[in-house]
């Protein structure tokens, strides 16, 4: 497989992945409750656990798998870094527009929010952390999506979007995000969502994407604002990151 080539899913790979990943959303998980967030024979998931807990990825107590502390060395400092570097930028967006601030990252061919400014208004977007979401329509999924290969791309959006020219819709629009340096949601993921999100680029590559995202009513005539606003936050978090690795 070529380095431009969007990676083809493994049932087996999935599923185990899709284990890790329910026990850390749940804080634990049962066999059958594995069983039926995979949609997977309970005898399929049963082999997959029983593996994962004899080499210490999961750990059993009375019955409910959780994570275990053979994760804990696959936890690549650099990811650890780039939240660190983050949080005051998300911080100090989320009190200039009063909207939550996202710090996303691509978890193979999905969007992963990492971590998160919260807005304090009542009513807000709250962003889903450690959950795999997809590249496309999300603001900050555009922005990674527009910086892989064009083979890479269409792969994806294949899986995503039937229509042709839709499709073709979709590329130009990733082709303007890479030229642009921003994208934009107007409601495509939740109608009554919109937001904006730039690139952290460090050494000509994407280390993550911020994202700024709240109620359609509000955020929308905040876009031009928004868009301006974060050329200064990805600049200062990128700075940041190549502070603390020289």
């Amino acid at each position: 497989m070529s380095e431009g080539t969007a990676p083809k899913e493994h049932r087996t790979v999935s599923r185990v992945t899709g284990i890790l990943e329910c026990v850390s959303r749940r804080d634990g998980a049962r066999m059958q409750e594995l069983a039926d967030a995979l949609d997977a024979p309970k005898s399929s998931v049963f082999g997959l656990v029983k593996g994962l807990v004899s080499t210490g990825y999961l750990v059993e107590e009375h019955g409910v798998y959780h994570l275990g502390p053979a994760l804990g060395s696959l936890l690549a400092r650099p990811s650890r870094d780039v939240a660190a570097a983050a949080l005051p930028t998300l911080e100090a967006l989320r009190d200039r527009f009063g909207e939550t601030a996202m710090l996303g990252t691509a978890v193979g061919d999905s969007l992963v929010y990492a971590t998160a400014a919260e807005s304090h208004r009542l009513i807000r977007y709250s962003a889903p952390l450690r959950t795999r979401r997809p590249l496309y329509p999300p603001s900050a999924g555009k922005v990674l999506l527009a910086h892989r290969s064009r083979s890479w791309r269409d792969t994806c959006l294949r899986k995503l979007i039937d229509d042709p020219a839709a499709r073709q819709a979709a590329h130009d629009e990733l082709a303007e995000v890479r030229a642009t340096g921003v994208a934009f949601n107007r409601g495509e993921t939740l109608p009554d969502v919109t937001a904006a999100a730039r690139p952290v680029l460090v050494g000509g590559r994407v280390r993550a994407v911020i994202a700024v995202a709240g109620p359609t009513s509000r955020t929308a005539e905040l876009l031009p604002d928004l868009a301006d606003a974060l050329v200064d936050a990805v600049r200062t978090v990128a700075d940041r990151l190549g502070t603390m690795h020289p």
